[in-house]
């Protein structure tokens, strides 16, 4: 077993895409004798069955539904096999408040912001799969980070990317960091056309494998968007360095730039494996199922400036980085209910940004302060907002 990794894990979000994936991962080295770490803790949403199933398969300690009606059954299921059981979102924060070593936060949305914040004070390593964390409370978050002395971990494919060949010791030399984009399913699809899509066409992305909220997410771009103000609380860059380059392939997952006009990046196969396991191993390294990269049958790569006429939602989180304050928390909550809508059907695709920016229009010149409390003051309010924009279309 290599020495070094995390030997107490927890997965908050163990149900979601990410979470799966970190625990498959997690099995494969068990079986490789790379890694033998124990699981403390799972969480789900709704998701009460597979959370039962995955507790019993990792031997976790504890399991969590942030839904009361869920937990119930959860703790049916694991009724006498010695699992802790819990719910609520409290019970979410509490499995974030376990002994781990190293806490993997993939709960979709601010909510997995409170459950983040709990093991970060803890002093765990966070690997954080959640965007929207550092998007609203970016500074709650580093502050935590501080305050427990653990690393913050990017997983984010993009953002995994650059934390592998950013010059942590010579910040200044970077000129600038490059965050590219597949484009998503409507790259070239006719602008007129748009207004049409369904949610089924838009969680089919070409290149990944994902949820259906950051699917539709990468289909707008605003995913994109969120991830260049997380870039933003990462890197110790000016915002006005961090870029988007369109690149379909999605086999080069970032660049950084440096001032001598050398220009590093992180190649690899469309695999959320891959970061995953750097995001564990971190500085080392593990043997994943993942399949190498094949240059020759890649053959070509292809890049493209961002089109923000297209893909309107890439300017609005540009407005939104630099206006700063809660702008982000309002740009974060309005899509997540504007998205919502879209995939029950109550909103067009196109309404999505429509949405978006009438509740940052709405909320623009409120109070700029970033605490916690107040980051989650403006996400409320800002789905207010969006929740009676949505109603008046709808009317």
């Amino acid at each position: 077993m290599t020495s070094g990794l995390p030997r107490k894990v927890t997965v908050l979000g163990a149900t979601g895409s990410v979470g799966e994936q970190t625990l498959a991962l997690l099995a494969d080295l068990r079986a490789k004798g790379e890694a033998q770490a124990q699981v403390v803790a799972l969480t789900a949403h709704t998701n009460w069955k597979r959370l039962a199933e995955l507790a019993l398969q990792h031997r976790a300690h504890f399991a969590a539904c942030a839904d009361e009606a869920a937990g119930e059954k959860l703790a049916e299921a694991l009724a006498g096999t010695g699992i802790e059981t819990a719910a609520g979102p409290e019970a979410v924060i509490e499995a974030g408040r376990r002994d781990a070593d190293w806490v993997m936060a993939a709960v979709v949305g601010v909510a997995g912001l409170q459950p983040l914040i709990a093991a970060a004070e803890r002093g765990a390593d966070v690997a954080f799969a959640n965007k929207e964390c550092l998007v609203c409370a970016g500074d709650a978050v580093l502050a935590a980070m501080k305050r427990g002395g653990g690393r913050l971990l990017p997983v984010d494919s993009e953002h995994n990317a650059i934390f592998q060949v950013f010059d942590w010791a010579r910040p200044e030399r970077v000129r600038r960091i490059v965050l590219t984009a597949s484009g998503g399913p409507f790259r070239t699809r006719d602008l007129e056309s748009l207004s049409d899509v369904t949610p089924e066409e838009a969680v089919a992305h070409p290149n990944w494998s994902m949820g259906a909220k950051i699917s539709v997410d990468s289909a707008t771009m605003m995913n994109k968007g969120l991830e260049r103000i997380e870039a933003a609380f990462l890197f110790p860059v000016p915002h006005e360095k961090i870029e988007v380059l369109v690149h379909p392939q999605s086999v080069i997952h970032s660049l950084v730039d440096y001032v001598d006009g050398s220009t590093l990046a992180q190649l690899g196969t469309p695999d959320m494996t891959i970061p995953i396991a750097s995001a564990f191993a971190w500085p080392d390294r593990v043997p994943t199922s993942a399949a190498p990269l094949d240059l020759a049958r890649v053959g070509t790569m292809t890049f493209e400036p961002a089109d923000e006429e297209r893909f309107p939602a890439l300017r609005l989180a540009r407005e939104a980085l630099a206006a700063g304050g809660r702008a982000p928390a309002v740009l974060n909550a309005a899509n997540e209910v504007a998205v919502a809508a879209f995939l029950e059907g109550h909103l067009r695709f196109l309404d999505i940004c429509h949405v978006t920016e009438h509740c940052l229009d709405r909320e623009r010149g409120n109070d700029a302060s970033t605490d916690l409390e107040a980051v989650l003051a403006a996400d409320a309010s800002a789905r207010r907002t969006a929740r009676e924009r949505i109603e008046g279309l709808r009317g």
